[in-house]
């Protein structure tokens, strides 16, 4: 049952926000509290799915109420009630991170939309934490030679900090791997990890995926649409195979970088976004650089920390724990038994030339479980290995 707190200091509004709210769907339970401190008392000691707060209340206004209620549970969708004279306030409470802002009084169907969507929100929240735990086992860097170790060790020192990251190596070899570890390990876990591929993208859509764009900005532009940057407000944008980036993107990605603001396709305003960035490419920026095709100042701006992720054939000490580690995800995806390699199979492993690096040895890990016999062994590889 949807758990509701309202915090305005005004009974009457009390009274008709509890009715409204009570009449609309009477699986919701409505809390009451008459200021700000009460309040604040209310969320340290209770879940609650929903907070309407007024914004001027004795004692504690609802800015602080917002401020304290994001440090104590960041993950409560907060909306807003705003006097005709608190509109600019109110509007300001978005960027702090409220879910939304109703006016007094109360429009019942603006009123209610904007419950349900921020309980639907809050219900999203709650399963993106669910998922986050069993997606950080699927970003779990399995290894421990000593290039592995090292990267371990970067990582954990680094992701504390907000210096920005530049993830270099050859496809497969698991940048983004990295990228998924710095983020989850960081402060800004609880915020979104949000991934643009860069070479995926059309050069001509870069920009309006990257800082969304304004209706009419083009042809195909029927709405206002926010782009990655904001989505990544307050967590982490992972920028992959940035190498490929257009060069008026990387401009305004560099604009980002240096004032932390961005401009929507088609706008002259400013939006101001919290997001830390981590960047990986293939390529050898140093020599696209000196071809023109990349900013030396991007690069600059974006190789703070440098991570270099080395290919399959340079750890192959890795690869029992690789083989082992991907037949247990392979079985559970199959709803199989786990199967074991023998020794003589994992040393053909080994001397094979992983070309596609992890990416194709979990390809092959995947063909041999399904091919080979019981335990597979090294018939099986030198039938279904290189095939």
């Amino acid at each position: 049952m949807p758990k509701i707190l309202i915090i305005e200091d005004e009974a009457a509004i009390r009274r008709v926000l509890v009715k409204i709210l009570s009449e609309e769907n009477d699986t919701y339970v409505v809390e009451e509290a008459e200021d700000g401190l009460v309040g604040i008392e209310k969320i340290k000691n209770d879940d609650y799915d929903l907070i309407l707060c007024d914004i001027k209340m004795p004692k504690m206004d609802g800015v602080e109420v917002l401020e304290a209620t994001k440090k104590i549970k960041p993950e409560i969708p907060i909306v807003m009630i705003s006097g005709h004279g608190d509109l600019d306030t109110a509007v300001n409470t978005m960027r702090l991170g409220a879910f939304d802002y109703i006016s007094k009084p109360p429009d019942l169907n603006r009123l209610l939309n904007t419950v349900r969507n921020a309980l639907d929100r809050k219900e999203l929240v709650v399963e993106n934490k669910l998922l986050k735990k069993k997606v950080g086992k699927n970003f779990e860097m399995v290894g421990d030679s000593a290039a592995i170790s090292h990267i371990k060790d970067m990582i954990e020192k680094v992701a504390p900090t907000d210096a920005r990251v530049l993830v270099t190596g050859p496809n497969g070899t698991g940048k983004e791997l990295v990228a998924h570890w710095l983020h989850q390990k960081s402060d800004r876990s609880k915020g979104p990890m949000i991934e643009v591929n860069c070479a995926a993208i059309p050069s001509e859509l870069i920009e309006s995926e990257l800082f969304g764009h304004v209706k009419g900005a083009f042809t195909s532009a029927v709405k206002d649409r926010a782009g990655k940057f904001e989505a990544a407000n307050g967590g982490t944008i992972f920028l992959d195979e940035i190498g490929d980036m257009s060069l008026p993107a990387q401009a305004k990605v560099l604009r980002a970088l240096q004032e932390s603001r961005i401009q929507r396709v088609g706008s002259d305003k400013d939006i101001k976004v919290n997001v830390r960035v981590v960047a990986a490419t293939n390529k050898d920026l140093k020599k696209e650089i000196a071809e023109g095709k990349f900013r030396e100042d991007l690069y600059h701006r974006l190789a703070v920390i440098l991570i270099q992720v080395p290919p399959l054939n340079d750890r192959r000490d890795d690869i029992p724990l690789l083989v082992d580690h991907f037949a247990e995800k392979i079985a559970s995806e199959h709803g199989t038994a786990k199967k074991v390699f023998s020794d003589k199979a994992l040393s053909l492993l080994k001397a094979y030339d992983w070309t596609g690096n992890i990416r194709e040895l979990r390809n092959v890990v995947e063909r041999l479980i399904i091919l080979g016999g019981k335990q597979v062994s090294e018939e099986d590889v030198k039938l279904f290995a290189s095939k």
